[in-house]
C-alpha cells in the first residue's frame, strides 16, 4: 500500500509533552464503526463486562539512551534490543563515529562496537558484569523519550516515573507501552468493581517503534524484531475467557502485536516466547484481540497503519480528524482511544 494513504496533517501543538495529571484524567475517544463518543479514561469500565479480560504489557523501560565519547568525538546510543545481558543492538548517532572495534565511554561506562548493521544500527558489548547491566544503565542512561518530545524539551527526573506504567516489572524495554501509562489505582479499582480481569504479557518495546517509514510502499518496510512472552498460564486464561463469551481487550499496540503473533488461525492464544516482527496493515485478519485501547499515533507510522487495519481506514481518518479538531493530545504522553473492530475490513 502507498504510504501516503496514512498521511495526515498533525499540528505540533497536538503532541503532548507531559502526561495528564492525574494520569487517568486523559480523554478517551471511543471509536465504533457507526460513530464516535467523547469520553475519559475513567469511563473504560462502562464499555466492558465481567466476562472481558484486559491484557497489558508488563515490560519495564530502562534508561536506554546514552551520551558519551569515542575519543574526542561525541556519540549517542539509543538501545533497542538486548542480545544478552551485556550485548545490545543500538542506533548510533552519528553512526560514522562508531566503527567496528571502536571503544566508547559513557562517563565511566565502557562499551565496544562489535557489529555494524544498516541505518545506523550498531551492536555493542558493555564492559560490566552481567548482573550489573541494569544498575549501570540506571546510573549512566536517561529515559529514551521519543524524538517528538525530546526535541522540544529536556528529559528530567519526572520522566523516570511518568514514562513507566504501574504494571512495569520486567526490565528490557527502551520505549514505554504508552496505553498503559493512563492506568492508576483508581482506574484499576473501577475495573475490578466491574469484575474485569487483567493479565500481563511481556513485549520489550524497542526504539525501532520511533523510526519513520522511509519506503513508499508498505510491502518494502522492514520491522525491527522485539522479544516477547506469553506464559502458558496466561494463554490458557485468555482462551477460557473467550470460551465463556468474554472479549480480549489489548491495552496498547504492543500487547496486540504479541497476542496476534501468538494466535492460531482459529484464534486460540498459544504460549509464546521469542522474537516477533509482525507488521499489521489494512487487510490483516485479526484473530487474538477483540478490542484495543491505544494512544493517538503519528502520520505514516506503522502504528497508525495498525489501527487503520483494526477499525478501518476511513473510520480512523475520521476519528483522527475529529481528535485533532477537538484538541486531543497525541503520542506517548497523549490521550487515549478505545477502538472497536470493523468486521467489514477483516
Amino acid at each position: 500500500m502507498d504510504i501516503e494513504l496514512f498521511n495526515f496533517d498533525l499540528p505540533r501543538d497536538n503532541i503532548a509533552l507531559r502526561p495528564a495529571s492525574p494520569r487517568d484524567a486523559a480523554k478517551m475517544l471511543v471509536v465504533k464503526p457507526d460513530g464516535l463518543e467523547h469520553k475519559g479514561v475513567l469511563d473504560l469500565a462502562d464499555y466492558l463486562t465481567d466476562k472481558d479480560v484486559l491484557v497489558f504489557n508488563d515490560t519495564r523501560v530502562i534508561p536506554g539512551r546514552l551520551t558519551g565519547k569515542r575519543g574526542d568525538a561525541k556519540v549517542e546510543l539509543t538501545l533497542h534490543k538486548r542480545e544478552s545481558d551485556t550485548v545490545w543492538r543500538a542506533f548510533a548517532k552519528p553512526a560514522k563515529k562508531c566503527r567496528l572495534g571502536d571503544k566508547l565511554d559513557f562517563s565511566g561506562l565502557a562499551a565496544e562496537v562489535i557489529a555494524i548493521g544498516p541505518d545506523g544500527e550498531r551492536t555493542v558489548r558493555f564492559d560490566v558484569p552481567d548482573t550489573a547491566m541494569t544498575s549501570a544503565l540506571e546510573a549512566h542512561g536517561v529515559m529514551p523519550l521519543p524524538p517528538y518530545i525530546a526535541s522540544q524539551r529536556d528529559i528530567d527526573e519526572r520522566d523516570k516515573s511518568d514514562y513507566q506504567t504501574v504494571f512495569a516489572k520486567a526490565d528490557g524495554a527502551v520505549a514505554a507501552p504508552t496505553a498503559g501509562l493512563h492506568f492508576t489505582d483508581r482506574l484499576l479499582a473501577s475495573l475490578e468493581n466491574k469484575g474485569v480481569k487483567r493479565f500481563g504479557v511481556t513485549l520489550h518495546v524497542g526504539a525501532g517503534t520511533f523510526l519513520p517509514v522511509k519506503v513508499e510502499n508498505t510491502d518494502d518496510h522492514e520491522m525491527h524484531s522485539e522479544w516477547g512472552e506469553i506464559t502458558p498460564e496466561v494463554a490458557a486464561a485468555l482462551n477460557a475467557a473467550r470460551e465463556e463469551g468474554g472479549r480480549i481487550v489489548a491495552v496498547g499496540t504492543t500487547s496486540l502485536r504479541l497476542l496476534e503473533s501468538a494466535a492460531s488461525p482459529e484464534g486460540e492464544i498459544m504460549p509464546f516466547k521469542g522474537d516477533t516482527d509482525i507488521f499489521i496493515t489494512p487487510g490483516y485478519r485479526f484473530k487474538g484481540v477483540d478490542l484495543l485501547m491505544t494512544n493517538f499515533h503519528l502520520p505514516c507510522s506503522t502504528l497508525f497503519m495498525l489501527v487503520s487495519a483494526f477499525s478501518g481506514m476511513e473510520v480512523m481518518r475520521n476519528a483522527y480528524e475529529t481528535a485533532i479538531a477537538e484538541n486531543y493530545r497525541f503520542y506517548s504522553y497523549g490521550d487515549s482511544s478505545l477502538l472497536f473492530p470493523n468486521k467489514d475490513v477483516s
